[in-house]
């Protein structure tokens, strides 16, 4: 029982993956089971509840929105979801810090008293310099606009210490150890440009939203750096 029980968990993790519908044979292949077994299990799923759509000969898809409780992680799993959150946790970058821990406990309160156990004790801690805590309302600026995919309008200094205004779509930040830089498309060299953190004296979010989806964006940053095929 304990076998298929995980082997349910593990369909389910499968299919939420899959963004097209997977035939019962590649299921069960992955599995190792057979298609016959595979059907059967289908069938349980069902009617346990989880929205599985599609039919023998088809495929299998999950329906979007289904959320899967965080119970059945491995080893590997739960240890890079707590070294995750706590590395998270220990930015100075305010909102997003407080978040990292309370989805840490979030997950453990949603957990078997195993796991809960198992998070308590799985001993990884990231070891790193302190960012500078007055640029966590900067970060969350830059947050917000990408989340709303506004332009945001900064203040930045180059390496000679020059100022100008700026027009930017931020596509991304990137956390490095001891800074981050936004990637983004810059309105007035019609380029993508990376804009440091530290060197932004202020920002503010526009009304005038993007003009290209954020994906779009991070798609074409890929090309350009010659990265499109990093996936």
């Amino acid at each position: 029982m304990a076998d298929r029980t995980g082997r349910l968990f593990a369909i389910i993790d499968s299919l939420r993956r899959r963004r097209r519908p997977v035939t019962a044979e590649a299921l069960a292949e992955e599995q190792g089971v057979s298609v016959r077994t595979l059907y059967r299990d289908i069938q349980a799923l069902i009617a346990l509840g989880a929205p599985i759509e599609g039919a023998a000969g088809v495929g299998y898809m999950l329906r979007a929105g289904f959320f899967l409780p965080p119970l059945m992680f491995t080893a590997e799993e739960l240890e890079a979801l707590v070294l995750g959150a706590r590395w998270v946790e220990a930015r100075q970058d305010g909102d997003l810090s407080r978040a990292a821990g309370l989805a840490l406990a979030k997950i453990a309160a949603a957990s078997p008293d195993d796991l809960k156990q198992r998070i308590d004790e799985a001993g990884l801690w990231p070891v790193s310099r302190r960012w500078r805590e007055k640029d966590a309302p900067l970060l969350a600026t830059v947050r917000a606009a990408m989340r709303s995919e506004k332009t945001l309008h900064i203040d930045y200094a180059d390496e000679q210490g020059r100022t100008s205004e700026r027009a930017i779509w931020p596509a991304a930040l990137a956390y490095y150890e001891d800074k981050q830089v936004i990637a983004a498309w810059c309105l007035l060299r019609q380029d993508f440009r990376s804009f440091r953190i530290d060197r932004i004296a202020a920002a503010r979010i526009g009304d005038g939203r993007f003009g290209r989806r954020r994906a779009v964006l991070m798609a074409d940053w890929w090309r350009q750096k010659g990265w499109d095929d990093a996936s």
